[in-house]
């Protein structure tokens, strides 16, 4: 079996520093990079993309909504005209960072609010997926499963890449806990461990409930700004690799 274990990175601004890309860098198969947006600047970009051609790690765009004092997690309503260029001016931004530096950007993960978005609503994970084929459509869209996201590819003919999130409570209904109530971010490696180990022995996590339910992923995602991420980090590996799959890039696993 193979995983794809990544996480969200690049998501400091300027001299302010948020998670340790270096770090994760060294525990993770795919970088999600910030693209300027939500957080992440020019140089911040090429630090970032520069350390994972290093490791050998997959890079892909990680655009959000134009957001810097809210990281990107506050819904802002726009025109889809220019909900589609602010995607595929983040995705060139990165494109053009990576090209400069020897990388390739190899896939596409929504972050929070835009994310959110395009999972509840189609007509947003069409345009989005449409903007992404018109960039290159070898790009893999990352997604929590049965979504519009995940849908929304399918129909325009992109390759998804489903995500089981180990630092994230989910709901019965398998939707993420809002980050406003207790408890709905997974700080503690113990708990992350028995969660990822409950995945991979049957595709299920125990929701906020209490109840059982199934989640259909290849790849695991842990979050850079959640506190003690790259332990989290490691522990999702140990954990994966003592099970006796292989952690390795979405590009390979849908090569």
């Amino acid at each position: 079996m193979k995983i794809d274990l990544n996480s969200d990175m690049g998501e400091g601004f300027g001299h302010w520093k948020v998670g340790d890309d270096a770090a994760l860098m060294g525990v993770v198969s795919s970088a999600n990079i910030a693209c300027g947006f939500h957080a992440g600047d020019a140089v911040i970009m090429d630090r970032t993309v520069t350390m994972a051609k290093e490791r050998k790690v997959s890079i892909g765009a990680h655009p959000g909504l134009p957001d810097l004092m809210g990281f990107g997690r506050r819904v802002i309503q726009m025109e889809p005209a220019e909900l589609e260029k602010h995607m595929i001016y983040q995705i060139g931004a990165l494109q053009g960072i990576a090209a400069a530096a020897g990388h390739k950007v190899t896939h596409v993960s929504y972050h929070a609010a835009l994310g959110n978005m395009a999972t509840a609503d189609k007509d947003v994970a069409d345009l989005l997926a449409r903007a992404i084929k018109r960039i290159d459509r070898d790009l893999i869209v990352y997604s929590m499963p049965d979504t519009e996201v995940e849908r929304a590819a399918e129909r325009v003919g992109l390759r998804s890449h489903t995500l089981f999130l180990a630092d994230r409570a989910y709901d019965e209904n398998a939707n993420l806990v809002s980050r406003k109530k207790p408890n709905s971010v997974i700080t503690s490696a113990d708990a992350v461990a028995a969660r990822v180990r409950q995945f991979l022995d049957d595709g299920t996590v125990t929701s906020i409930e209490g109840k059982r339910i199934k989640v259909r992923a290849r790849g695991i995602l842990v979050h850079s700004d959640t506190p003690g991420s790259v332990e989290l980090a490691r522990t999702v590996r140990r954990v994966v690799e003592t099970g006796g799959a292989s952690v390795v890039p979405a590009v390979e696993l849908l090569a």
